[in-house]
């Protein structure tokens, strides 16, 4: 399996090999740097980035020109450069010593099944974490189905996960995904309010009956359209499986793509559901924690009102 960092040794440093800095007003890394080592010539301090020794609110960063903002937190370690993760399949947005957020790609499993144990999100993460060292642990916070892609969360603590999962209304603020719903939809927003159930061949299908399933509540905007395809924003006020899945069938309006829930075609090659927007307290620090993914590319096109037709997916 390919490894999800590199296997170069990883030269040992201690928290004293470390300096941290708190930013006392917006500017561009580079320039913050001169500012901060006027008694460094310009090119030690550049070396700094080059060797990934300088990391922006616990991200290692290498770009000169990267946004510094009053409050942001420097790590400059200056003995060896932080582990830089890189996988094909995620990617690594934030990670500190409790949390850590990934942008998951589509076609990837969060975890594992009884027939995939290797490959999903979180052994690839796992490996990660004990590349550094091996008694870390990872923990799953929730889950994203195997075709939705975006934002995801996990803890390195089983303490964290509980804490995030127990609290989780009062501490997950906001949770917001964009989908490609197939034809035009009637009202520009609305909301969808059913209970949630599971049939015995895994189907999620919605009911009015409260003994039967879960309330689900979703609330939507539509951001464009054209006559055979709607980008749509989706507002998550409970998280239940397949949520959004059911209730956009529910409306008529099946997601491009999910013909499991009543779906014609796939235009995009893909189920075209994504989390784009997490926003919680640190279970920790209770920093408010804004991340947000850009919308790919292709929802936006085919979705286009003067784009090409949708119908064949060009």
């Amino acid at each position: 399996m390919r490894q999800p960092s590199d296997k170069r040794p990883r030269r040992r440093f201690s928290d004293k090999d470390i300096k941290r800095f708190k930013v006392e007003h917006d500017d561009t890394l580079l320039n913050y740097l001169f500012t901060l080592f006027g008694d460094k010539s310009r090119t030690t301090v550049k070396s700094y980035l080059t060797h990934r020794q300088v990391a922006v609110n616990d991200m290692p960063v290498t770009q000169f020109d990267t946004v510094l903002h009053a409050g942001d937190e420097l790590k400059i370690n200056f003995k060896a450069g932080f582990s830089v993760f890189k996988h094909n399949r995620l990617r690594l947005v934030y990670e500190d010593e409790y949390i850590l957020v990934i942008d998951k790609g589509y076609g990837l499993l969060s975890m594992s099944t009884d027939r995939i144990k290797t490959g999903t999100a979180y052994s690839i993460l796992s490996d990660y974490v004990k590349s550094q060292n091996p008694e870390n642990k990872l923990f799953i916070v929730h889950r994203l189905d195997r075709d939705t892609s975006g934002l995801m969360m996990f803890a390195k603590s089983k303490g964290i996960q509980e804490q995030m999962q127990h609290n989780w209304h009062n501490m997950v603020l906001e949770r917001k995904y964009v989908a490609v719903v197939e034809g035009q939809m009637e009202q520009p927003e609305g909301m969808v309010r059913s209970y949630l159930a599971e049939n015995a061949a895994f189907q999620v299908y919605s009911t009015d009956n409260p003994e039967e399933g879960q309330l689900a509540i979703t609330r939507y905007k539509v951001l464009s359209s054209n006559k055979h395809f709607s980008l749509v924003e989706l507002n998550l006020a409970t998280g239940r499986k397949n949520q959004i899945r059911v209730h956009m069938h529910d409306l008529g309006h099946s997601i491009a793509g999910d013909r499991k829930y009543g779906a014609h075609g796939s235009p995009l090659g893909r189920v075209a559901l994504h989390a784009y927007k997490l926003r919680f307290a640190h279970p920790v620090t209770r920093k408010e924690m804004n991340f947000e993914t850009p919308i790919p590319p292709r929802f936006l096109s085919i979705t286009a009102s003067t784009g090409p037709s949708a119908v064949d997916g060009k």
